[in-house]
């Protein structure tokens, strides 16, 4: 696999997680929105979607934009990607996310009285640490039902037949609108190396519950490809 394509997937994910993750601690960390979680909710929403819309067609011509292991799951099952090139993409994703969460928080160390401990770092959870307590089966069907969206919309969108010029307006709006639910109920991961970069720092519970935010998302993102498979079953899966 050609190098450029692995620097733009560690790139995009290390914006995602900067830009997303950011707008998401200033937020609830900060309480920059104040005592609404209405409004915190929406922010974080848009901002997760307009850095993937911008992100889809920034790089998508060099790497496709997955910049989310989920993703690469789902083209992988449905065989539009090889295994070693899913692999390279699950590392340099790895890797951009925790760069980006790395320069989130040093950033954020410039702030007075800044700590992942009490501030933290945008991390996803379960129980005592979703904004409704949800339960862990709860958490775990909420991120593959989510995740299931979004990757199901990335394959629909980016298939031979679809209008390539809009394809990032309706990722941009599919991420936006997981998380407009799902931000109450677990944070939103929807993407293992979002979830996996901020957890490394924070440590302690983010780090404990990680495991669900790294299965369910790759779960939704398989089933999403047997789902395009039925939906679309007349047209030739492209490669690559």
């Amino acid at each position: 696999m050609h190098t450029r394509k692995l620097v733009a997937e560690a790139l995009g994910t290390a914006c995602l997680v900067f830009f997303g993750v950011g707008v998401a601690t200033l937020s609830f960390g900060f309480r920059l929105t104040g005592t609404s979680i209405s409004a915190g909710v929406v922010t974080t929403a848009l901002a997760f979607g307009l850095v993937m819309l911008i992100l889809a067609y920034a790089i998508g011509p060099i790497c496709g934009a997955h910049i989310n292991p989920a993703v690469t799951m789902g083209f992988l099952v449905a065989r539009r990607i090889s295994v070693p090139d899913a692999v390279s993409y699950w590392v340099a994703q790895i890797v951009g996310a925790i760069v980006g969460a790395a320069i989130l928080r040093g950033m954020f160390a410039g702030s007075p009285g800044y700590s992942t401990k009490t501030t933290g770092l945008g991390t996803n959870g379960y129980g005592r640490h979703s904004l409704i307590h949800l339960d862990t089966g709860g958490a775990f069907l909420a991120e593959v039902v989510l995740t299931f969206l979004f990757v199901l919309v990335v394959l629909t969108v980016t298939r031979k037949a679809a209008w390539p010029q809009l394809g990032g307006v309706a990722i941009g709006l599919a991420l936006a609108t997981a998380h407009l639910i799902g931000i109450p109920l677990t944070g939103t991961s929807v993407n293992p190396a979002r979830s996996l970069g901020p957890a490394l720092f924070v440590g302690g519970a983010a780090l404990s519950q990680l495991w669900l935010f790294i299965v369910a998302p790759l779960v939704g993102g398989a089933i999403a490809a047997v789902t395009s498979w039925y939906l679309y079953p007349e047209e030739e899966q492209p490669s690559g």
